[in-house]
């Protein structure tokens, strides 16, 4: 049996859309899962939208997700990661190209832009751009004079107009186009670049890739590209096409909708094994209720034959409490350097950060919220009387004035600050008065806080702002109260 071998081959023109992420993704569990070997190929031809930082971005994309890619030589001789602007220059494509243009599966197209735009035809009662053919009938003798003019011009590979072609995916099945839809695509462009359609395939066959795994919006590319492995007599891989991702109103995802990419989710805050995790469920589906999966745990049991057909849905309902898992299951000590900066923004007191930061992690679902969490701690928001009365812990406006009154002087006189020293002193002021605990919590947590949810009880909120910051709180609470 051949090993599997897959690729991911990303265009860089920007951020890495959610998308590409999955294919990559996919692509390196396909291949880890059966002991295989996954590759990295950069698809530059397309000069006129490559964005030189946008390499940079994959392949910090990938270090970050843990998507480390193998390396090794393919039939020409090259080493991964592939840079296809590079192996242009040693002639890999236009080497093929020429072979197909003798073997009479490609010709010489000298056509200008401007009769190229005329161009129309019918097919299945809808009107579609398409080449005519047109240069497809020079002959040899006309092709080489304006060859040997310069003219402009590019090298179409030479679909047939009758029958069908009929290709097998994995997710789709089989699948059957008119020959007549496939345009003659161009293999070679007119500034010596392939297109990438063809350097896709000639790469693919040299770097001996079993599986190909992308969108399903290449589902109609398919037939061209396998037109070109027959033509070459070449091996077809395996097509693993991957459904639509959706937003919740079911529109294509777009970078419109501000999260269509790996980098604005991490710069809103999620976490990239959260993120991982989250798209590894965009389409495809394990046995069992289990959602909460590490990378190591997703390349033990991927099978692509449980990928999905219908589209995906980008639940941001479901990946903020996805994310919220992935920072409860996180130690103290790993969560602090992630939200540092955030509280180092919200809480300019002289506080305990990691004692704060320890607080909120299991209260949070993106960083973000933190702010939310620990925005008091500069200062007591505005807050209405009312919120004293709470019902579960039977606080009133009038117990809980009482109750800051008589334990101003405890607080003032406690020998030591710290959590449990401050709720001993609480608990037997409770008992000693014939109060529950949460009877005397209440006042105590809305007086420091202003707050109706904080993320941690009264004496832990004490304990981080210290005795003299407390007490005053608690004595504007008192003139508050009347």
């Amino acid at each position: 049996m051949t090993p599997v071998k897959t690729r991911f081959a990303p265009s860089p023109t920007g951020r890495m859309h959610v998308g590409n992420l999955r294919t990559a993704l996919y692509s390196y569990l396909i291949a880890k899962h059966a002991g295989g070997t996954f590759m990295l190929r950069i698809e530059d031809t397309d000069q006129e939208r490559f964005v030189p930082e946008a390499l940079d971005i994959i392949y910090q994309t990938l270090k970050d997700t843990g998507l480390e890619h193998d390396e090794g030589p393919d039939k020409d001789g090259g080493v991964g990661p592939y840079i296809q602007s590079e192996r242009c220059k040693l002639g890999i494509y236009q080497k093929y190209a020429d072979q197909l243009v003798e073997q009479g599966d490609a010709y010489y197209c000298f056509c200008s832009k401007e009769r190229l735009e005329s161009l129309r035809r019918t097919v299945g009662g809808k009107e579609i751009s398409a080449y005519d053919k047109h240069c497809l009938h020079l002959s040899k003798e006309e092709v080489q004079a304006k060859l040997a003019a310069g003219e402009p011009h590019v090298i179409r590979f030479n679909m047939p107009l009758e029958g069908t072609t009929t290709f097998h995916d994995e997710i789709y099945g089989n699948i059957t186009v008119e020959n007549a839809e496939l345009d003659d695509l161009i293999l070679i462009k007119s500034d010596g670049y392939p297109t990438y359609n063809f350097a896709n395939v000639v790469d693919d066959h040299l770097m001996g890739i079993t599986h190909v795994v992308r969108g399903n919006e290449y589902l109609s590319s398919t037939p061209k590209y396998n037109r070109i492995y027959e033509a070459f007599g070449w091996d077809i891989p395996t097509y693993v096409h991957c459904p639509l991702i959706t937003n919740e109103e079911g529109q294509k995802l777009s970078k419109r909708s501000g999260h269509s990419s790996f980098e604005d989710l991490i710069d809103q805050g999620y976490l990239k094994e959260a993120v991982v995790n989250f798209v590894a469920l965009l389409g495809w589906s394990p046995a069992g209720d289990r959602e909460i999966y590490s990378l190591k745990e997703l390349t033990e049991i991927f099978d692509y034959h449980h990928i999905n057909k219908s589209p995906a849905v980008f639940d941001m309902t479901k990946l903020k409490w996805m994310n919220s898992e992935y920072i409860k299951a996180m130690s103290d000590e790993d969560f602090y350097p992630l939200a540092e900066p955030y509280l180092k923004k919200y809480v300019t007191g002289p506080y305990d950060l990691k004692k704060i930061a320890a607080m909120v992690r299991t209260r949070i679902q993106i960083l973000p919220d933190i702010e939310e969490q620990v925005d008091f701690f500069n200062a007591v928001p505005d807050y209405d009387v009312d919120l004293f009365n709470h019902k579960k812990s039977k606080s009133t406006i009038d117990s809980s004035r009482a109750i800051l009154k008589d334990v101003l002087p405890l607080l003032e006189d406690a020998g030591n600050f710290d959590n449990d020293t401050l709720f001993n002193i609480l608990k037997n002021y409770a008992a000693e008065k014939e109060y529950k605990v949460n009877t005397v919590m209440w006042p105590l947590r809305t007086a420091v806080s202003g707050k109706p949810a904080t993320p941690a009880g009264a004496t832990g909120l004490m304990e981080v702002l210290g005795r003299d910051e407390t007490i005053a709180r608690i004595q504007a609470a008192i003139r508050k109260l009347g």
